[in-house]
């Protein structure tokens, strides 16, 4: 998570950690960071935060979501783990760990793009990640491995990703949901 604050102040933008509902007032945009998916889960039900944050997300608050975020936002999840529950807003399936442990995890570029942002050669780093293996007829692959694994998705206000922007100091995607926000902003005012 502090990765992704580093890249967003980098970048010029106010950030905050979010831990409980309160926190999610006055936003105009979260992150949902990697990590462990089920954590993320427990951490967002015991401190209320799920439903809240769920609701926001259906209003249209801009999400950037990476690894553990994308299978947290799923509707579907291949295997989840015992009593895994997720927010359910995106609409895609998702298979936790699909490159195997942590010793299976890997750095490589992966092209990102939608609408009119393209990167090509984003440094991705891969940690255990998920892959993305169905998606509704609203969701859009934006990033596809060569090996041709879906592992970057969006739908309407979410950016969702397999990997990690964040941790290789390529800040274009943070950059470009930036824009995305700032863009959402002036369509609501």
């Amino acid at each position: 998570m502090d990765e992704h604050l580093i890249a967003l102040e980098t970048l010029g933008a106010q950030a905050r950690k979010v831990r409980v509902p309160r926190d999610l007032e006055g936003l105009d945009g979260i992150v949902i960071p990697g990590g462990e998916s089920t954590v993320l889960d427990k951490l967002a039900r015991a401190f209320n935060l799920a439903e809240p944050l769920a609701a926001l997300i259906r209003e249209g608050l801009p999400i950037l979501a990476t690894c553990a975020g994308l299978i947290y936002l799923a509707k579907h999840v291949d295997n989840p783990a015992r009593g895994q529950c997720t927010l359910e807003t995106l609409d895609a399936t998702v298979r936790r760990n699909a490159f195997g442990t942590q010793r299976a995890s890997f750095d490589t570029t992966v092209d990102v793009g939608w609408g009119s942002a393209v990167f090509t050669g984003v440094q991705a780093s891969f940690i255990r990640a998920p892959i993305v293996t169905e998606v509704g007829s609203a969701v859009q692959a934006i990033a596809v491995l060569k090996s041709g694994e879906v592992v970057g998705v969006r739908q309407d206000n979410i950016i969702a990703l397999s990997f990690h922007p964040e941790e290789t100091g390529d800040y274009r995607i943070h950059q470009a949901w930036l824009n995305l926000i700032k863009n959402h902003a002036e369509q609501v005012i």
